[in-house]
């Protein structure tokens, strides 16, 4: 008969992991507050922006703009290697194969969105009318990797669901069951207001980066 055992987490087990490991680990739990922190603080010095009306993701555009683009593509760079640590860590477990892929495509997006600026509007450049943006090539292809970038972090939190069920973490399986439904609807309030789009964007990036830590002081799964 086999049976999933989850070993005690200890101080030795830490040990033993793999420094590479370990790093690729913190590199996903960095991206995170990393592009969160450098979003904050361009949004409150950048002439015209306004964090009401605007999304982090016009910062890519007028004299500075490659600072938040190079945010997006290291974000992306660090989300990539934190699916590595997490495939190393959890691979053979509950979760452990499509989890890593999709904090991967979830990465991916992110550089795309870095390759592709958003469009100016709402006053953003600075100069720039006040009305709504109108959608380029490149804008639509921006929106559409947040897109799909953040859909599949949505189905990782649910297969981290599962893999947390497993280990018997209720509170974190129920907490990961919930979340892309708040991410879902902050998005679908943003035709309201842009700051409901910011908060959802921000919920799943910090939510990514506790599970991150989380996971990584878990042994794996052993089977007898």
């Amino acid at each position: 008969m086999t049976q999933a055992i989850r070993t005690p987490f200890t101080s030795h087990a830490a040990a033993s992991t793999p420094l590479a490991t370990r790093a690729l680990l913190a590199c996903g739990a960095a991206a995170g507050p990393l592009f969160l922190g450098v979003g904050v603080i361009e949004g409150l010095t950048r002439t015209g922006f306004d964090f009401t009306r605007n999304a982090i993701s016009q910062l890519s555009l007028g004299s500075l703009g490659w600072i938040q683009v190079a945010s997006f593509l290291v974000t992306g760079t660090l989300l990539l290697a934190g699916g590595v640590g997490l495939r190393r860590t959890i691979g053979r477990t509950v979760g452990g194969t499509w989890a890593p892929r999709l904090v991967g495509v979830f990465g991916a997006s992110f550089l795309l969105a870095g390759v592709f600026t958003a469009d100016p509007g709402a006053g953003f450049p600075a100069g720039t009318p006040d009305g709504p943006a109108t959608l380029s090539g490149h804008g639509t292809v921006h929106m559409l990797s947040g897109t799909v970038g953040y859909l599949a972090l949505c189905a990782a939190f649910l297969v981290l669901a599962r893999h947390f069920a497993a280990q018997g973490r209720r509170g974190w399986a129920l907490a990961y069951r919930l979340l892309p439904l708040g991410i879902i609807a902050g998005f679908a309030a943003s035709a309201t207001t842009v700051l409901a789009f910011t908060g959802a964007a921000g919920l799943g990036l910090l939510a990514l980066t506790a599970a991150v830590a989380q996971l990584a002081d878990l042994t794996p799964i052993t089977r007898r």
